[in-house]
C-alpha cells in the first residue's frame, strides 16, 4: 500500500513510518516544518507536492497536534480519492472523526486510531490500539485491524464517546495526578534527588513516573488535558476527594479515614491482583540491582541503552542508582537506568563480532588411542578460545597440530598455557609451536 504520514516528521509520524515500512509498504511523510532531511535519514519519500501524494495514496495519516488536527482534516480530506481511508491518531475521538466524516468526500473511508504508547516504545507488540469506527470503514476496518492484530498489538473498538470518557480518567486524571505531585513538589521547594537517598521502592517508582511526565513535551499534554470535554468534571471530582480526605486527616478522623480507603478499595475491585502485579514491578527492580552486584568483580558487558554503545570491563561499585567499571585503564561511572546488563551468550557474541582474533598452533604427539575430534572439543570450551580445529596429522606417529583461535581480549600467552596444562594431562607430548 501507498502510505502518507502527515506529521510524518513528528517523533510518532516518524515512529509509524518504521512501522508501516518494515511491512513492507511505501510511506511518504509531509510535515510543517518542512524537514526533508527526517525523511532522508527515514528512508522514506517526502511530499513535496502534497496534493498529488494525497491523490496518489491509499491510507493518509493525520499525526498532528491535536489543537491544529480539526483544521488539518479540513485541509487534507477533500483531496483524497475514492476508496482510500483517512485515519487520525489524535488522544481525543469524538471531534477528529466529526471533522473527518463531515470533510471527506463520498466513497473515502474513515477511522480514528489512538495508539495508546509513545514513540520510545520499540515495538508495537503487546501495546494497546484503540480504534473508533466511522458510519462508513466496512472495507478497511477488518484491513487495519488485522494489521495491527498481525502485529501482536492488542485492538480495541470502542465509540467516540467512551473512547473520551475513558481516556478523561487513564489520560487526564493520571497526567493531573502526577503534573500536581511535580508542582507540589516545587511549591514546597523540596529536594527530590536528595529524598531518593531515603526511598522505598514504591516511592522510587511513582517519582520516576512523575519525572516521566514532567520530561514530555508540556504542549502536548496541555492539548490532552484542553481538548477533552470530558475531563471538566474528572478534575472536579479530584479535586473534591482532595479536600475532603485532606479534610478527614486535620480533624484526625480515623474511622472517616478508614472509611474512605475501605470504600474506595471495594469500589477498585481486586486490589489482591493489583498488589500482585506492583509487586513483580518491584520485584524487576530489586532482580536487576542484585545481577549487578553478583556481576562485580568478574568480565561484564553492559549496552547504554541511549548511546547504544558496549561497555566492557569490570564491575567495581554498585551503588543505588549507579555502577561503577573499569575498562582498562580508565574507569567509568553509568547510571543504572540507563545500560542493560548483557547475557554471557549476548557478550559473546558481542566479542565474536567486534574483537579482533589471534591463531596459535600447538603440535604434539598424542598418546594412544587419542580422538583429535574429542581433543579439539575439549580446547574449545575453554574461556576466550572461539574454535580450534586439527590442521596437521602426521602417522605412524600419532601426531597432529591444532589450530586454535583466540579473542584478542585474552592473554594469548595465559590461555596456551592453560591449554598446553590439559593436553600434557592427558599424555600430549609438545613438539614445536608457531604463532602468528
Amino acid at each position: 500500500m501507498k502510505i502518507l504520514i502527515i506529521g510524518g516528521t513528528g517523533e510518532l509520524g516518524q515512529w509509524f513510518t518504521r512501522f508501516f515500512q518494515r511491512l513492507h509498504h511505501t510511506v511518504a511523510v509531509w510535515g510543517k516544518s518542512g524537514k526533508v532531511e527526517i525523511a532522508e535519514a527515514l528512508g522514506a519519500l517526502y511530499a513535496h507536492d502534497l496534493d498529488a501524494a494525497i491523490h496518489e495514496s491509499d491510507i493518509v495519516v493525520i499525526s498532528v497536534p491535536i489543537d491544529v488536527t480539526e483544521d488539518t482534516i479540513e485541509e487534507i480530506a477533500p483531496k483524497m480519492n475514492r476508496g482510500s481511508l483517512l485515519m487520525d491518531m489524535t488522544s481525543i475521538k469524538k471531534i477528529p472523526l466529526a471533522a473527518m466524516e463531515k470533510c471527506a468526500p463520498a466513497g473515502v473511508e474513515v477511522i480514528g486510531t489512538h495508539p495508546m504508547f509513545g514513540p520510545s516504545i520499540p515495538a508495537i507488540r503487546g501495546q494497546t490500539v484503540m480504534i473508533t469506527p466511522s458510519s462508513r470503514c466496512e472495507r478497511w476496518l477488518p484491513i487495519l485491524t488485522d494489521l495491527f492484530e498481525g502485529e501482536g498489538a492488542n485492538v480495541e473498538i470502542v465509540d467516540a464517546d467512551t473512547h473520551d470518557r475513558v481516556m478523561a480518567v487513564v489520560q487526564g486524571l493520571t497526567h493531573f495526578a502526577y503534573l500536581s505531585i511535580g508542582s507540589t513538589l516545587r511549591s514546597l521547594d523540596f529536594e527530590v534527588s536528595l529524598s531518593r537517598r531515603f526511598m522505598s521502592p514504591v516511592y522510587e517508582i511513582m517519582l520516576d513516573f512523575v519525572g516521566r511526565i514532567l520530561g514530555q513535551n508540556p504542549h502536548l499534554y496541555a492539548m490532552i488535558q484542553m481538548n477533552n470535554p470530558r475531563i471538566a468534571e474528572v478534575h472536579d471530582a479530584f479535586i473534591a476527594e482532595c479536600t475532603g480526605l485532606s479534610e478527614i486527616v486535620r480533624d484526625g478522623s480515623v474511622d472517616d479515614f478508614t472509611d474512605l480507603m475501605k470504600n474506595a478499595a471495594s469500589h477498585f475491585g481486586d486490589t489482591e491482583s493489583a498488589l500482585r502485579r506492583s509487586d513483580k514491578l518491584i520485584n524487576t527492580k530489586i532482580a536487576e540491582f542484585e545481577e549487578l552486584i553478583a556481576s562485580m568483580g568478574r568480565e561484564s558487558g553492559v549496552l547504554h541503552l541511549r548511546s547504544e554503545v558496549i561497555h566492557l570491563g569490570v564491575i567495581t561499585k554498585v551503588a543505588p542508582r549507579t555502577i561503577v567499571m573499569e575498562e582498562g585503564r580508565r574507569s567509568v561511572e553509568l547510571k543504572i537506568e540507563n545500560i542493560r546488563l548483557l547475557s554471557r551468550t549476548e557478550l559473546q557474541d558481542w566479542k565474536l563480532e567486534n574483537l579482533r582474533r589471534f591463531t596459535r598452533d600447538i603440535s604434539v604427539i598424542l598418546p594412544e588411542r587419542a580422538d583429535p575430534s574429542v581433543i579439539c572439543d575439549v580446547i574449545s570450551r575453554f574461556d576466550g578460545v572461539v574454535r580450534a580445529e586439527v590442521i596437521d596429522r602426521y602417522e605412524p606417529r600419532r601426531s597432529a597440530t591444532f589450530r586454535i583461535e583466540i579473542l584478542g581480549d585474552c592473554d594469548l600467552d595465559s590461555v596456551e598455557g592453560g591449554i598446553e596444562v590439559v593436553l600434557s594431562g592427558i599424555g600430549c607430548v609438545r613438539r614445536g609451536e608457531s604463532a602468528r
